[in-house]
C-alpha cells in the first residue's frame, strides 16, 4: 500500500493543535476557515503528491506543503513554497 493510500485510510484521523492552526492561517494567508477540513481537501485531491520522509508525510499541490506527523496524524505545519528547478540542463 502506497503513502497516500495510507493517510487516505486515515484522514479522519487528521487533526492540529491549537497553535497548528494559527500557524498554518499565518503561512497560507488563510482567515476564517476550518484549518483542518482545508489541509484535509488538499490531501484528498487526486492532483496531491503525497510522500513520506522520515516520521513525516508531505502533501505537496499548488505550491503548498503540508506537513503530517505519520505517527499521530497531527498537522504540523504548512507553507507556500515554489518547486526546485535546476539549472543545469541535462
Amino acid at each position: 500500500m502506497g503513502d497516500k493510500q495510507i493517510l487516505l485510510n486515515n484522514i479522519d484521523k487528521v487533526h492540529t493543535t491549537q497553535m497548528g492552526a494559527y500557524r498554518i492561517k499565518k503561512n497560507l494567508n488563510l482567515d476564517n476557515i476550518d484549518v483542518v477540513a482545508f489541509c484535509r481537501n488538499l490531501i484528498l485531491d487526486k492532483d496531491c503528491r503525497v510522500y513520506k520522509q522520515g516520521e513525516n508525510w508531505y502533501c505537496e499541490m499548488d505550491y503548498m506543503r503540508v506537513t503530517v506527523n505519520s505517527y499521530s496524524y497531527t498537522i504540523i505545519t504548512a507553507h507556500k513554497y515554489m518547486p526546485r528547478v535546476s539549472r543545469w540542463p541535462r
